[in-house]
C-alpha cells in the first residue's frame, strides 16, 4: 500500500445486506403504515447494539458515537413506499383507489396487494375497468392510462356497495402492492420497492460493517431511517441543531439522458430541489475516487429526497445525494448488486471521513475556517477589450 493511499474500508456483509433487503421487502410499508417497518428496523439497530430514539410518527434517528461530538453528522434513508388507498365503494363490488405518492396506474394495472381493513386483510389485484379481451374486444386498448381507469377486485364474494361495507371495507383503507423481489444468480435484483428499501439495507449493512469492525468514526454519525418521503416531508423530522451534513441515500435512475449506472453508485450533483452542497458532494467524488470505486455523476430533473425536506424545513446544514442505479422507479424497479456494494463502500467511506469543515461545528461563527469554491486567481476571465469608440468614430469622420 503506498503511503498516501487511504486505509482499507471495512467490509460489507453481503448476506447480511440481502437477508435485510427480503425482509424489509416482506413488510408492507406504504406511507402512512409504518409501524411494522420501524419495529424491524429498530430490531435490527438492537442486534447491532446501536442506540436510537424514535418520533413520535416513528422516524428512527441512531446513534454512532465518534471521536469528537461535533460537527455531526447525519445519513439517511427512508422506509416509506409508494401505495394507494380507497376512494371509493363501488356498484360493482369493486374499490376505487387513489395512489399514495407519485407513480402511474400503468404499473398499479395486474398487480396482486393487500387491502387493509379495521380489522382484516384482504387479498385482490388491481385491474382496469375493461379487463377481459372476450368481453370488450379490441376497447380494452383504448383506455387511458389513469388512477379514475382502474379498480380493485377483492377475492371474496362482494357483488355491491353493501357487500365491501359488511366485509369492513372503508373508504381510506389502506393498499399495499406485493413486491414481487427477484434475486438474480448474476447479480441483478428485481422488485418493486427497492426504492427505498435497497438503500436501507445497504445503511444498516454499512452501520454493521463499522461496528464489525471495531473503529470510531471523527464525528457522531447519526443513521436516520425516515416514514413520509414519498409524500415530501421525510427527512423534516428527526434532526436536530448538531447535524452539520447531511447525505441521503436513495434510488438513482438510470434512463436515457442519464449517466446513472446499475453496476455503480451515483453522486447527484442536482436535483428537483437545486444544487447539492457543493464541498460534500465533491468529498464524496474523491472518496469514491481514493477507495476505487465504481461511480457516475448526474443531475435529475424530476427527484427530490430527504435532503430537499431537512432544508426546506429550515434545516442549515450541508446536503448532498448518493444512490444505487436502478432501471424503472416508482415501476418494476431493477438494480444490481455491484451497485449496492458500491453504495455500501462510499456510505462507509463516508462515515470513517472527516467532515468538511471543522468550523461547522458551530452554526454561525466568522469568515475564518469558512470554505472556499473559488480562489481569486480562478476568477480571471480571459476578455477581448473593446475599442474606444470616440477613437475610431472621430477618425472615420476625420
Amino acid at each position: 500500500m503506498k503511503d498516501d493511499a487511504p486505509a482499507p474500508l471495512p467490509p460489507l456483509d453481503e448476506a447480511y445486506l440481502e437477508e435485510t433487503l427480503l425482509q424489509l421487502l416482506a413488510i408492507p410499508s406504504p406511507v402512512g403504515l409504518t409501524d411494522a417497518v420501524v419495529r424491524y428496523v429498530a430490531g435490527r439497530l438492537d442486534g447491532l447494539g446501536i442506540p436510537y430514539e424514535i418520533t413520535r410518527r416513528g422516524a428512527i434517528r441512531a446513534t454512532l458515537r465518534g471521536r469528537e461530538r461535533h460537527p455531526a453528522r447525519a445519513i439517511v434513508a427512508h422506509l416509506d413506499t409508494l401505495g394507494a388507498m380507497v376512494r371509493e365503494l363501488k356498484p360493482n363490488g369493486r374499490v376505487g383507489v387513489v395512489p399514495i405518492g407519485t407513480w402511474s396506474s400503468r404499473f398499479a394495472e395486474g398487480g396482486r396487494l393487500t387491502l387493509f381493513t379495521d380489522t382484516q386483510q384482504i387479498r385482490g389485484t388491481c385491474l382496469p375497468l375493461m379487463t377481459s379481451g372476450h368481453a370488450f374486444g379490441d376497447a380494452i386498448n383504448t383506455q387511458p392510462n389513469t388512477w379514475d381507469n382502474v379498480e380493485v377486485r377483492l377475492d371474496l364474494p362482494l357483488f355491491n356497495e353493501v357487500d365491501l361495507a359488511d366485509a369492513g371495507v372503508h373508504v381510506g383503507d389502506w393498499i399495499a402492492f406485493d413486491p414481487q423481489p427477484e434475486v438474480q444468480p448474476g447479480g441483478y435484483i428485481n422488485a418493486r420497492y427497492l426504492d427505498d428499501k435497497a438503500a436501507v439495507a445497504v445503511l444498516l449493512t454499512a452501520c454493521k460493517a463499522l461496528k464489525d469492525s471495531g473503529r470510531t468514526p471523527p464525528v457522531d454519525v447519526h443513521p436516520l431511517f425516515t416514514i413520509t418521503e414519498e409524500v415530501g416531508s421525510g427527512a423534516s423530522a428527526a434532526l436536530h441543531g448538531d447535524i452539520a451534513e447531511m447525505v441521503s441515500l436513495d434510488i438513482a435512475i438510470a434512463a436515457p439522458g442519464q449517466t446513472t449506472d446499475e453496476r455503480a453508485v451515483t453522486i447527484c450533483l442536482q436535483d428537483l430541489s437545486g444544487p447539492f452542497d457543493y464541498h460534500l458532494s465533491h468529498k464524496l467524488i474523491k472518496l469514491a475516487q481514493a477507495h476505487g470505486i465504481a461511480h457516475r455523476r448526474d443531475v435529475f430533473k424530476f427527484y427530490r429526497s430527504d435532503s430537499a425536506a431537512a432544508v426546506e424545513a429550515g434545516n442549515d446544514i450541508r446536503t448532498a445525494l448518493i444512490g444505487f442505479g436502478a432501471d424503472a422507479s416508482h415501476a418494476q424497479e431493477r438494480t444490481h448488486v455491484d451497485s449496492l456494494r458500491a453504495l455500501g463502500q462510499l456510505s462507509v467511506a463516508y462515515l470513517l471521513s472527516d467532515p468538511v469543515a471543522r468550523r461547522d461545528r458551530q452554526s454561525m461563527g466568522s469568515i475564518e475556517g469558512f470554505t472556499e469554491q473559488l480562489k481569486p486567481e480562478e476568477m480571471q476571465v480571459n476578455t477581448t477589450p473593446l475599442p474606444d469608440p470616440q477613437e475610431f468614430l472621430e477618425a472615420k469622420d476625420g
